[in-house]
């Protein structure tokens, strides 16, 4: 999603700088999203100002709190969230702190932020209180993020995709991924990364989204397990 982002904004006139652990094409920096370094390096690429961010990085683990060998260890449920919602919200206040230096537009604002959290965050199964819990943390802060930097014309906005065909489920066979499409109501396949984008893109174009956090789903309500 966060590639095909970055394609899309590219294609629209934006000049878009990539933050992966793995290189990527284009403008880039090799680094994780949970270090203030790493970040910081990200941002001071930017020339001329940082005026957008769209955060996708993430990752998630699929194991029951307590399975048959015991509870899971702490350290697993810590590093969802250390990555997923930490890792977000250091994304958010260093861009907000550079975009607090930018100059604000004729309606005064100086930026947007787009998070991503997850359906997960309102329908989380079993097996997934790690993930379900960090992407709740992304839409809880998403309106007190958006009120406190409202006077400095920052909007923040947060998608919550569903079932989209990333790499999280790039290890899945292909008739599995379709009986996972068809789990949705319509339309009836996994989402596509540059729908993720689409919606992206009009959240940093249209100025009246602010402190949401969107689901991008095909109307799909996830089951218990």
């Amino acid at each position: 999603m966060g590639a095909a982002t970055a394609t899309a904004l590219a294609a629209a006139g934006a000049r878009p700088i990539v933050l992966d652990l793995r290189e990527a094409p284009g403008l880039s920096v090799r680094g994780s999203i949970s270090s203030a370094e790493d970040v910081q390096r990200a941002i001071d690429l930017a020339a001329g100002g940082l005026h957008g961010v769209v955060h996708c990085a993430g990752l998630a683990i699929a194991q029951r709190t307590v399975g048959k060998d015991g509870p899971l260890p702490l350290e697993a449920f810590a590093r969802v969230i250390e990555v997923n919602l930490v890792g977000a919200f250091n994304v958010a206040r260093l861009a907000a702190a550079a975009m607090m230096r930018n100059e604000p537009d004729g309606e005064g604002e100086r930026g947007v932020i787009v998070m991503t959290a997850s359906i997960a965050a309102f329908d989380g199964q079993i097996g997934q209180a790690a993930y379900a819990a960090s992407k709740a943390g992304i839409a809880g802060m998403t309106l007190p993020l958006a009120r406190e930097f409202a006077r400095s014309g920052i909007r923040v906005v947060s998608i919550a995709p569903g079932l989209f065909d990333t790499p999280l489920l790039a290890g899945l066979p292909p008739q599995v991924k379709e009986e996972l499409g068809k789990t949705v109501p319509f339309p009836s396949r996994l989402g596509r990364p540059e729908e993720y984008a689409a919606l992206a893109l009009a959240i940093l174009g249209n100025r009246m989204l602010n402190g949401e956090t969107i689901r991008l789903d095909g109307a799909l309500r996830m089951p218990p397990k």
